[in-house]
């Protein structure tokens, strides 16, 4: 079937739904006058000759009724009919085909072969070649699902076989790493040497530490860094391993998140890698807005949307059009979730941020993903009026080359003054106070976090120096909220808890407790010179450990609003070819 054949099907489709017609049901199946009748009406309403639309009507209605029916015997007997595209050598391109879901794709293929006379093949489901050795209902095959037969040699049948599971070897090696490798990071709290050890933290716009339950912290992290990853993979173009990563991040968010965290009424909150010099590195965005959070949640935070967003233009550029009704629902939510957070005509996004330009490029994504499905299917109208809004925001999103290389000579990035210059709307003058503003702001914030840090180093050899290991008295004082006093008190009681369960102080001194329990325990000395590192309890980090972490930090973009630094060639692309669509 051509793609025009493919829209006049849908058109005619949306005309029907649009009617509250049921070509399935009488008169229409017993009265063929019914049908010649809508063929007449619609021809005029599309453009396209009567027995073109009449063809297409007699098309859908078959495949109604025949989907009603498999429908019902999938109900009484677990019979599943999949939709089979077959290769163009056989004589059916389209067919129905009768299966269990309970049996391995090589024991479909075996029937397929049987009844087709076709050799050498694979089956793919949603752009995914389906595991030979898999039962079918494993791999997402469900009743009507589409699968496409493709042909290949038998030389390229076993290399496509080799190079699939390799290729499903090393992704799923690559995604247990970016777990592992975010794992350790959620699990570092800040209680290692803040000079050395990088860890993940969560913060308010302007940098701030929030106070987060641990165990929400660490499941936002990890939902963050597989939502970062699968960013990172969509600028390489790698869009199947991308989705993979970004359907895993859509997954933690949706199941993983608490739903009793409390967040600052605030249209975002930051993941910052926390180093020497507290280099805020990643994007301000932490998704809690799923299903599972309370009403106060939802209305503070914009991630989720952004999320949907990734997840439907990685369909986009897939070409995945059965993924049509999932993409849908995704563009809906995402749209809730920005009334939800930005308020009505961005009020409340305005009132958090002066400069509100940049958050354009996510509605013009949101426009234009939503004129290609309601294109694609057969909503030409509603497609026509979104693609309008897009090219007029395109056209005030497009930069002026000029201003950027004024704002670059003036000694800021080229991101910078693209985003500067988004976020302002054009106005050079606006954009360059406020890129000086941000600059300023940035460089309190990592002032004031290496004066605390500064403290906090000074405090911890205060504490060594009572004759405590730099270990315990950076644990004690992080359990201490950073409050010395108490820390020393932490430790004088783990101490006399320890003597008096265990009166061997040197074994005492190399012992490590876990969990909430804390921290491994060193007897007091008289000596105010620091213990020896030989002294301190080994570090638990491995180089395979550090390995992964450097992995996923090098995910993490380097400017808190990279998500907001679109190029829109991709865009451009697509605005094009819709118009070509709609102008036919």
């Amino acid at each position: 079937m051509s793609r025009m054949d493919e829209h006049l099907q849908a058109r005619v489709i949306s005309q029907l739904r649009q009617d509250n017609i049921r070509l399935w049901l009488e008169p229409f199946t017993t009265d063929h006058q019914h049908i010649q009748d809508l063929a007449d009406r619609y021809a005029s309403v599309t453009g396209f000759a009567v027995d073109v639309v009449r063809s297409a009507l007699e098309i859908i209605q078959s495949e109604a009724v025949m989907k009603g029916e498999g429908n019902k015997e999938y109900k009484e007997t677990s019979v599943a009919t999949l939709e089979l595209h077959l290769p163009k050598e056989t004589q059916t391109r389209k067919a129905h085909f009768k299966t269990k879901l309970d049996i391995t794709a090589h024991e479909l293929k075996k029937e397929i072969s049987k009844q087709y006379g076709l050799q050498h093949f694979n089956l793919i489901l949603k752009g995914k070649t389906l595991a030979p050795e898999k039962r079918l209902g494993e791999q997402n095959v469900k009743n009507n699902s589409k699968i496409m037969v493709l042909n290949v040699s038998s030389e390229d049948e076993r290399n496509e076989m080799l190079e699939g599971e390799k290729e499903k070897r090393s992704e799923d090696e690559g995604v247990q790493r970016t777990q592992k490798g975010f794992q350790i990071l959620s699990e570092r709290d800040g209680s290692e040497d803040p000079a050395t050890t990088p860890f993940l933290e969560i913060t308010d716009q302007k940098g701030n530490p929030l106070q987060i339950p641990d165990t929400e912290r660490k499941a936002l992290i990890m939902a963050m860094g597989f939502h970062e990853k699968g960013r990172a993979l969509m600028k390489k173009r790698k869009k199947s391993s991308a989705l993979c990563y970004l359907l895993r991040a859509d997954e933690q968010f949706q199941y993983d998140i608490i739903t009793h965290t409390h967040v600052p009424q605030s249209i975002s909150v930051c993941l910052s890698v926390c180093l020497s010099f507290c280099l805020s590195v990643s994007r301000d965005r932490v998704c809690l807005c799923c299903s599972k959070c309370d009403s106060a949640i939802l209305n503070t935070v914009d991630n989720f949307a952004v999320l949907q967003l990734d997840i439907v233009w990685c369909y986009q550029l897939l070409n995945e059009l059965s993924c049509l009704d999932d993409a849908k629902q995704r563009l809906q939510s995402a749209e809730r979730c920005f009334q939800r957070c930005y308020g009505d005509q961005q009020s409340r996004l305005q009132q958090i941020k002066v400069h509100t330009g940049g958050e354009d490029v996510l509605f013009l994504r949101l426009y234009l993903l939503q004129s290609s499905q309601a294109y694609h299917t057969g909503d030409e109208n509603r497609a026509s009026l979104l693609l309008n809004k897009v090219q007029e925001l395109y056209g005030q999103l497009c930069l002026d080359p000029e201003k950027l290389n004024q704002l670059m000579y003036l000694g800021f990035s080229d991101q910078e003054a693209r985003l500067g210059l988004r976020a302002c709307r054009g106005n050079i003058d606006e954009a360059a106070l406020h890129l000086t503003q941000r600059r300023k702001e940035k460089e309190e914030m990592k002032e004031r976090e290496r004066e605390k840090r500064r403290r906090r180093l000074q405090d911890i050899n205060t504490l060594v120096e009572l004759g405590y290991s730099k270990r315990d008295a950076t644990k004690a004082l992080h359990h201490a909220k950073g409050d010395v006093d108490k820390a020393y008190g932490i430790l004088l009681d783990r101490a006399e808890d320890q003597t008096a369960h265990t009166p061997d102080w040197t074994g005492a001194s190399n012992a490590s407790l876990t969990g909430d329990e804390g921290m491994s325990q060193s007897p007091p000395s008289s000596s105010s010179e620091e213990p020896s590192t030989s002294s301190d309890p080994p570090s638990v980090s491995s180089p395979l450990d550090e390995e992964l972490v450097n992995e996923v930090l090098g995910d993490i973009p380097r400017h808190e609003e990279d998500y907001l630094d679109l190029s829109l060639d991709e865009e451009q692309e697509l605005i094009a070819r819709l118009r070509s669509y709609l102008e036919k």
